[in-house]
């Protein structure tokens, strides 16, 4: 079959690529129009409880994310000068575009009872100008006898106060939500610097705005340093700035297809699929490598450019499209995930890592095939002393030293299984913000002032209209809130019982004593003034259905990770269920700390599923091509230990299991099984060279392919060792784990598969794996020499 890619390729040169360059303009016109993503993308799928939990929730009361808070912790916040610099950056605010409304001490509400029309009148509780300190103290005073905002808007133990502003939900799901937070915190940054104070800064809206806006830089910033990276290893290497521009040119072009296909799709640009154009360019450079190194050594060889060229498709051609096989298979795992992020991923991830297959087996033979052969600078590669001499001393270790290789093995293997006991797993709404950034800085804040931000929501449904208006759920809802008060990870409640004893408060002149839930006697008329004028029916609304069936309790959380949120979550469905009866109440859990729990847990126990599926898939592929379930097992050793290995080292360096670190395996062990393919591909061949002579045909194989592994190791370590500078640190991990499951990975190839191959012999190295299913041009193989003529003009012309 290879033959005939080989002629189809280099007898229509200039189609192939003029069609590869009308693809590529298409998808570059396309790339263009692909945008970031202003949505938070939930990682639980839409069938889900949990999900759907939230989606009730939604349509009941709307969204809860949408408060953009701004904290300040100071000690003469009720100063005159002070307080009116707050009131005016209160002021400047609510000017913003964007911003729907805003709560803060400076424009708080007070309840005042209209003896005469019978209604509850909403005045400030400080008045739109205060002349004296001793006039804004009296107004303090009065401020200060409302309970009703203590731990809402200040906390008077920590002289901590807060912001909170509304912003409008349409607005940040488009790219006009950088601009709206951008000039939020203009005007906050001029209040520092004309206070010389320093404000905090937090909200889910607030997060993932920040978090969208170094997703952008970082796309830019690793492309860049991956094509770097590259580019000087390549040159390093090859010494040959043919053997340069190639490569990347095919690199490049596969990150415009990616791109392109992204907006094609409908896909966004999230923090996953923001990876994709680096990872596209480390792991589209080994193609390359093996194809040129082996144009090279076939053409030292021979001298005959063409021939080298085809036999560059003939005789890799196969174990290059597996090896990208089983790449693409990797990431195409994640598919299964129901998470639209992962899937997203992992399908654009796999169709280019197939497409940089085609686009190097196309433009390295075409692009050769018009330039002229290499010179004896640009082949010395191969020859390089340093090298030659680690080559050498491989062949040394696993001819001479397998017991050794076999014991350090299997002493590595007994470690690290000791230390995949002491790997904890954890997820946080924050788990990829390093702890020194200002965003994780600005939560804490929050959380040790206020008790957290992440919304939590109990939504009590009553089963019947009017249900939530009885004195019974009032009792009822209390005692929850009571019980949830003795939790430190949680804040105050917020809900109807909050409006109704501040009613009642101020139907009895303010006096602090009176808030507190009112009696079957008090409730009636309270009521009354509570539902009279639009304001007070406003304020009730937002914690009722519009028939009074259903209500809320609004609670921010901390962000203690998925393990206490999995304890808390199992505590107050207990408490729920021994203070409502389920035949008469459906109390549902929800709220954006809720399902980022579950979604980590669902991702955690579905990632684990697709590794599975990654290791199941690639040996179907090595089945095919090997024909023997021994040389299967034998392909996957090397390449599993490294998985124990980096999971060992997240054990002992405390690295959590979480989703980010998952993506590793999968990733890791797709690429690591190349360096397997193309080893086990060349050792067959010389199998038949050699007269079956194993231990020969293992230090053939390991002197072609071998420098082709390490200069391919050096570009995967390396390129994606980059994403260990990235502000996320999931992506941080990721990165470091990789580059290390990899370095691992070849160290494994080169020297524990030659030992076992060596060292067992005839116990693995079958008739079977001599005749495979999936046929592997042999060196001996006629490829019809006499139709090959190379004219003056150095053009290429195949004969008929």
């Amino acid at each position: 079959m290879w033959i005939k890619v080989s002629r189809v390729i280099l007898r229509n040169r200039i189609l192939l690529l003029s069609i590869l360059a009308v693809i590529t303009v298409f998808f570059g016109y396309h790339a263009r129009k692909v945008e970031m993503s202003y949505e938070y993308a939930s990682l639980l799928p839409k069938k889900d409880p949990a999900y759907k939990d939230y989606q009730k929730f939604v349509e009941v009361f709307g969204e809860e994310g949408n408060l953009i808070i701004v904290g300040i912790r100071d000690s003469s916040f009720f100063r005159l000068d002070h307080f009116n610099r707050w009131k005016r950056l209160s002021t400047e605010l609510s000017g913003i575009e964007g911003v729907e409304n805003l709560l803060s001490v400076t424009n708080t509400y007070n309840l005042v009872a209209n003896r005469d029309e019978k209604k509850f009148e909403v005045i400030k509780t400080f008045p739109d100008s205060i002349a004296t300190q001793a006039e804004l103290d009296g107004y303090v005073e009065k401020f200060h006898e409302l309970p009703f905002y203590r731990k809402l808007v200040y906390n008077d133990e920590t002289n901590a106060y807060i912001l909170a502003i509304t912003v409008n939900k349409d607005k940040m799901a488009t790219k006009e939500r950088e601009d709206l937070v951008r000039n939020i915190q203009a005007v906050c940054r001029a209040f520092e610097q004309d206070e010389n104070v320093q404000l905090h800064y937090s909200g889910l809206p607030y997060i993932r705005v920040v978090n969208s806006v170094k997703i952008k830089r970082e796309l830019y910033m690793f492309s860049v340093l991956a094509l770097a990276i590259c580019i000087v290893v390549l040159f390093l290497f090859f010494r040959s700035l043919k053997a340069v521009l190639v490569p990347v040119l095919i690199v490049i072009t596969g990150v415009i297809w990616a791109m392109g296909m992204l907006s094609l799709f409908g896909y966004k640009i999230t923090l996953l699929s923001g990876m994709i154009p680096p990872l596209l360019i480390v792991i589209g450079i080994p193609n390359s490598i093996y194809m040129l190194n082996k144009f090279h050594h076939e053409f030292v060889s021979h001298g005959n450019k063409v021939k080298a060229l085809q036999r560059v498709i003939i005789k890799i051609g196969n174990a290059t499209f597996l090896t990208n096989l089983t790449t693409a298979s990797g990431f195409a795992t994640f598919i299964i995930v129901k998470s639209d992020i992962l899937r997203q991923f992992g399908i654009i991830a796999s169709l280019n890592i197939l497409a940089l297959f085609i686009l190097s087996l196309l433009l390295i033979p075409i692009i050769f095939s018009f330039i002229g052969p290499p010179s004896s600078r640009h082949v010395g590669h191969l020859d390089t002393k340093w090298v030659n001499w680690i080559i050498e001393g491989l062949i040394h270790i696993t001819q001479h030293y397998r017991r050794v290789v076999y014991l350090v093995t299997i002493g590595i293997v007994s470690l690290g299984i000791f230390g995949i006991t002491l790997i904890k797993s954890s997820g946080y709404m924050v788990d990829d913000i390093p702890k020194d950034d200002p965003v994780y800085i600005d939560l804490k804040f929050f959380e040790d002032n206020f008790n957290g931000l992440m919304p939590l929501e109990i939504m009590v449904d009553t089963k019947r209209p009017q249900g939530v208006m009885q004195l019974s759920t009032f009792n009822k809802i209390d005692e929850l809130e009571n019980r949830l008060a003795e939790y430190p990870e949680l804040s105050a409640s917020t809900s109807l019982l909050n409006l109704l004893k501040f009613s009642k408060q101020a139907f009895y002149n303010g006096n602090e004593r009176y808030y507190s839930i009112p009696n079957n006697r008090e409730k009636n008329f309270i009521l009354q003034y509570a539902q009279t004028g639009e304001d007070n029916a406003n304020m009730l609304h937002s914690f009722m259905d519009s028939t009074r069936q259903s209500t809320r309790i609004s609670i921010r959380v901390k962000d203690v990770g998925t393990k206490r949120m999995e304890q808390l979550y199992t505590d107050f469905m207990q408490e729920i269920d021994s203070i409502f009866p389920a035949d008469k109440y459906d109390v549902t859990v929800t709220g954006s700390s809720i399902t980022a729990f579950r979604g980590t847990q669902y991702l955690l126990k579905n990632l684990f599923t697709s590794l599975g599926l990654a290791i199941l898939l690639i040996s179907t592929f090595m089945a095919i091509m090997f024909s023997s379930w021994r040389m299967v097992i034998m392909s996957l050793t090397p390449n599993v230990i490294p998985l124990i290995f980096s999971a060992a080292v997240m054990g002992f360096t405390g690295i959590p299991i979480k989703a980010s670190t998952i993506l590793v395996f999968s990733i890791a062990f797709g690429i690591s099984v190349d360096n397997t393919i193309h080893f086990l591909a060349k050792y067959r061949q010389e199998l038949n060279l050699t007269n079956w002579d194993i231990s020969k045909s293992v230090q053939m194989a390991l002197k072609e392919t071998g420098v082709s592994m390490l200069y391919t190791s050096v570009v995967l370590f390396f390129g994606f060792g980059i994403f260990s500078i990235s502000n996320f640190g999931g992506t941080q991990a990721m990165g470091i784990l990789v580059s290390l499951t990899l370095l691992v990975a070849v160290t494994s190839n080169l020297i524990l598969l030659p030992s076992l191959l060596t060292g067992l012999e005839r116990l693995t190295t079958t008739e079977a794996f001599k005749e495979p299913l999936l046929h592997i041009y042999d060196e001996e193989e006629d490829i019809e020499l006499d139709e090959l003529e190379i004219v003056p003009d150095d053009e290429l012309k195949l004969g008929n």
